[in-house]
């Protein structure tokens, strides 16, 4: 869902396969899926708070499960067969059981990935590279800023669990409505959190609102504003340009883009955030 920006090197993709331990419905729309075993053994998470993981789904009808040899499977079989990856960011990881928590947004038989959660049952196996990452709340910001949707939630929630003692933070999170808030994030004494509903509205439109009517604290602010890629881009513009806020004290990005499935959001990507970048210079001149 994000990626490393700053000059440090790519690690390389390693295929692991994690087992279904349990699974626990959240909210009405979020499933929360916990993977253990031996295929997740020293996975290297804990560095960033917005680690994420490809997960690498067989279609319907593939001859073949985890794991397996993607390369192998693409070079064998048609191209309706090949295997589908999913980018997913990590709730939690804990390195002394070695499990590993992943949410998953279930709308009914809709996508790939939420489906599976659905159907996901003790012993299943799902095969994985990763994790990625870049972000980590800094602790030498006055105070932070987090801002996303519902596929930023997991990042957002780690990110708390991260935060300086004592650091002063804004979250803003957008749901569909009250039944989605997640009562498990944790708070500190300086965290602010309003969840915003988005009812009948289009993704994002009630978020950015909301955000451009905050007045924001004095001193340097740390922002992490992930989501859907029109939100992503108002709020860039507004936070960045209008506010004047350090791109080095920022990690912005869009993790999706409404009416696109990933593999084509994540080929117009590049030029999406070009088109973003010259939007903003244009802005602070």
């Amino acid at each position: 869902m994000s990626s490393a920006t700053d000059g440090r090197p790519r690690r390389p993709r390693v295929a692991r396969v994690g087992e279904v331990l349990r699974t626990h419905r959240v909210t009405p729309h979020l499933i929360r899926v916990v993977l253990g075993g031996e295929g997740l053994a020293g996975m290297p998470v804990g560095e960033f708070s917005d680690h994420y993981v490809k997960l690498v789904f067989p279609p319907p009808g593939a001859p073949y499960a985890a794991p397996f040899d993607a390369e192998q499977v693409r070079a064998d079989l048609p191209a309706e067969l090949w295997p589908v990856t999913r980018t997913y960011t990590v709730r939690s990881w804990d390195p002394d059981t070695g499990e590993l928590t992943i949410d998953f947004v279930h709308h009914g038989d809709v996508g790939l990935a939420g489906p599976w959660a659905a159907q996901a049952a003790p012993g299943d196996r799902i095969q994985m590279s990763g994790p990625g990452g870049a972000y980590l709340p800094s602790p030498d910001a006055d105070w932070h800023l987090l801002v996303g949707d519902e596929s930023a939630l997991p990042a957002i929630g780690a990110s708390l669990t991260r935060l300086p003692a004592g650091a002063r933070a804004l979250v803003f999170v957008e749901v569909a409505g009250p039944e989605e808030e997640q009562a498990d994030l944790v708070l500190g004494e300086g965290v602010q959190l309003t969840w915003v509903h988005r009812g009948s509205q289009p993704p994002g439109e009630a978020l950015v609102a909301v955000v451009r009517a905050q007045s924001l604290p004095e001193g340097t602010g740390h922002l992490f504003v992930h989501g859907e890629a029109g939100l992503v881009r108002e709020l860039r513009l507004h936070l960045r340009a209008q506010c004047g806020l350090a791109p080095e004290f920022t990690s912005i990005s869009g993790y999706w883009r409404r009416g696109r499935t990933e593999d084509r959001w994540q080929s117009e990507k590049p030029a999406w955030n070009a088109e973003v970048e010259a939007a903003e210079q244009a802005l602070v001149g």
